[in-house]
């Protein structure tokens, strides 16, 4: 075969030619199979012969030279193409069709496709995603094919392509801002390659705003209270009031007992209160526990998360909050220092009725990366965090990466976050 590259736009409604010269087709698409992450080699064409789609293996073609593909026998299998799991159809699948730009996490179209020899197959190279009316076979304007991750629509591959596909590289953020932008299609591909990592199927809904409710309202209840088993507390309680009522009961009767209860509590509270934005997920230590102690139980913790990890709350005996250290001054202590030494004995706190302005203004007046929520005889019932306040606070289109996208408004308003 020829050692050049050539553009998919180049190749397709080609003439298929036998060695004797006379023509028995066109080429209709190319067939690449995925392999990890290496370049995808091509497995053949997609033929036209007679009206027929017959596949083409690479191995049978000899030249793509003068506008023309030549084969080496007359005698082709005319069996009509099948596709068959892990394999793509350039033309069909790619060509004309979004795929995402891992490195700018952002959703972007094919307009071309690059296939150029290596280590003796032929591959797919590169990609081009904008237009150009003058361009060169595999000039500057194709990028690395190992740069994009196509949404190819076909189940069988799209399974195939989830143990390695490079949408698991991405963050949870940037994969919910994705899925904003996506069609219908789209976004069930790309939840179904999410889907094979629980705990990032769990961070991406915990980051939807808006679609959240419609993209969970199409899974099957079992499949909701999976998922929110996994997220934030405060999450999942938002998730839930995106969930058409009738289901919401649904969903609840098939959590854990513990979540049900947790989750039954935090809904009876205003979403634009403390009460409605707190998490359940925080480091609570007995009141005369050492530094070194202290440490020790943080190590051991399973329910806290990265967000509220940064202060260890101090209780008595009865659940009172009595104080507040950060972990760094704990760190940093000699173990044997008590933590009463150490300790806020009049920590910053909230009550659950504390609304969402008072609460960003306290956050910014005294700097605090999380809020206390005490109820009234002082016992700890969750914690707000900056990443609970900074969201409802900053309306739904400034928190979109693109400045382009963003509305003309005042900055710094505050407003309800959308449930």
């Amino acid at each position: 075969m020829d050692d050049l590259g050539l553009d998919l736009s180049d190749l397709l409604r080609r003439a298929v030619v036998e060695p004797t010269g006379r023509t028995v087709g066109r080429v209709r698409d190319v067939v690449m199979r995925l392999r990890g992450q290496d370049y995808p080699p091509v497995a053949g064409l997609v033929t036209d012969l007679g009206g027929r789609s017959v596949f083409l293996p690479i191995e049978q073609v000899s030249s793509w030279a003068d506008a023309h593909v030549a084969v080496r026998t007359a005698h082709l299998d005319v069996r009509g193409f099948e596709r068959r799991g892990g394999e793509v159809l350039l033309r069909a699948d790619v060509l004309g069709h979004r795929l995402v730009d891992i490195a700018h996490a952002r959703l972007v179209r094919a307009y071309d496709v690059h296939l150029a020899p290596r280590g003796g197959e032929l591959v797919v190279a590169g990609l081009r995603t904008t237009r150009s009316a003058h361009r060169r076979s595999g000039d500057a304007s194709f990028h690395d094919w190992r740069s994009f991750e196509a949404l190819i629509g076909h189940e069988p591959t799209v399974l195939v392509r989830s143990t390695f596909g490079r949408l698991r590289s991405l963050r949870a953020a940037e994969l919910a801002d994705i899925l904003q932008d996506a069609s219908d299609r789209e976004q069930a591909e790309i939840l179904a390659v999410v889907h094979q990592d629980p705990e990032l199927e769990a961070d991406v809904y915990e980051e939807l705003d808006e679609q959240r409710g419609t993209l969970l309202a199409a899974r099957p209840d079992s499949d909701i209270a999976d998922v929110l088993s996994r997220m934030r507390t405060d999450d999942a309680a938002d998730a839930l009031m995106d969930l058409p009522q009738p289901r919401r009961a649904r969903v609840i009767a098939q959590l854990p007992p513990h979540l049900r209860a947790a989750l039954t509590d935090l809904l009876s509270y205003n979403e634009a209160t403390a009460g409605g934005l707190m998490g359940l997920e925080y480091l609570a230590v007995p009141e005369q526990v050492t530094a070194g102690q202290a440490l020790a139980i943080t190590r051991a913790a399973r329910n806290a998360t990265l967000e509220t990890s940064v202060t260890l709350h101090l209780l008595d005996a009865a659940g009172r909050l009595t104080g507040t250290v950060p972990l760094l001054r704990i760190v940093q202590a000699d173990p044997a220092t008590p933590l009463l030494d150490l300790a806020d004995h009049d920590p910053i706190r909230v009550t659950p009725d504390t609304d969402l302005a008072d609460l960003a203004v306290l956050m910014a007046d005294h700097n605090l990366p999380t809020l206390p929520v005490v109820g009234p005889d002082g016992h700890l019932l969750g914690v707000v965090t900056i990443d609970d306040v900074l969201p409802a606070t900053i309306p739904a289109a400034w928190r979109l990466r693109d400045p382009d996208t963003r509305p003309e408004s005042e900055p710094g308003a505050v407003t309800s976050r959308p449930s």
